[in-house]
């Protein structure tokens, strides 16, 4: 039976940062099943689902104190399950760009959290538009919807809630 471990890993970004790691954990006999890896400034952030057999997860949890120190990495793992299948979900990306500001992300985390809306991903970013030079901010979300939730009324209060927030949304099912 595999066993399951979720890495974070924080640290200054070099060339060899994630060919290192990765060599590391196909040393142990693991395997990467999920993975993120991104740069934000000179600071690379990994996060990682390994999985292989107990004794190899086991092997590579003993060798991370070590690694973190020749890496000079923070480093912070847990032993996970497998997620239950549920096919009461249905996944849907969200897209939206506004002039950047406080509160956006944690306006459309309470969004989903008042509508019982699972965040599934999300990545932001922001940059300076082309013709105008104004800081601009966009999201993209993948989040679960209970499949016994009306679509259309999840989408409707969605589209009133990004137009009262300025937000120039799109709101689709994933394929």
């Amino acid at each position: 039976m595999l066993q399951h471990l979720v890495l974070v890993a924080l640290g200054k970004y070099s060339p060899r940062l994630v060919e290192e790691l990765t060599k590391a954990i196909l040393d142990c006999s693991c395997s990467i099943s999920d993975c993120r890896i991104s740069i934000l400034s000179d600071e690379c952030t990994l996060l990682m689902k390994i999985s292989g057999t107990w004794d190899a997860v086991a092997k590579f949890e003993d060798s991370l104190p070590n690694m973190a120190t020749r890496l000079d990495l923070s480093i912070k793992s847990n032993r996970t399950q497998m997620p239950k299948a549920n096919s009461g979900l249905m996944p849907y990306a969200i897209d939206a760009v506004c002039s950047d500001r406080p509160g956006v992300v944690h306006d459309l985390a309470k969004f989903m959290a008042n509508n019982e809306l699972q965040i599934q991903d999300l990545y932001t970013n922001t940059y300076q538009a082309a013709n105008t030079g104004t800081q601009m901010f966009s999201v993209h979300m993948t989040i679960n919807i209970p499949a016994d939730t009306a679509i259309s009324v999840v989408r409707n209060d969605f589209m009133d809630f990004c137009d009262r927030l300025n937000l120039d949304a799109i709101m689709e099912p994933v394929k």
